[in-house]
């Protein structure tokens, strides 16, 4: 008796919904360019001033670094007092809202870190942080 056998259908991948969505979204860029063109087509005349100064990206923060023996270091270059107080000014005059990070020395005196708040203050600096280390453990 001969036995039937059965073909084993591969199984096959259904494209269909995919290929829909993406039909879907080249449609939606479509529309959303178009739109996007429109909006520049409008014939407007832009305000003109005198004093318009370009966009500039906000600056870095100023890192101070204060050491063991009290030497304070500004960029990589050690400063007295009065010329870190000085840097501190012009920064803050290029942009008030100037952060300033002060990463002091840990076995180091807190007086040298307390010199350098002092310093933030009279040169009016607003935004000061702390560096730290989370201790591990």
């Amino acid at each position: 008796m001969p036995l039937k056998t059965q073909e084993v259908e591969e199984p096959a991948l259904n494209l269909t919904p995919m290929i829909d969505i993406v039909l879907l979204l080249v449609i939606f860029f479509m529309v959303g360019t178009q739109f996007t063109e429109h909006e520049n087509k409008f014939e407007i005349l832009l305000p003109t001033v005198s004093d318009a100064q370009p966009l500039t990206a906000l600056p870095d923060e100023l890192i101070v670094n204060v050491a063991n023996d009290g030497s304070i270091f500004l960029g990589g270059e050690a400063k007295t007092v009065e010329e870190l107080e000085k840097d501190l000014r012009a920064a803050r005059e290029r942009y008030p809202e100037q952060t300033v990070i002060i990463r002091g020395d840990g076995p180091g005196p807190y007086q040298h870190v307390m010199t350098v708040l002092n310093i933030c203050n009279r040169a009016k600096i607003k935004s000061i942080q702390l560096a730290n280390q989370i201790k591990e453990g």
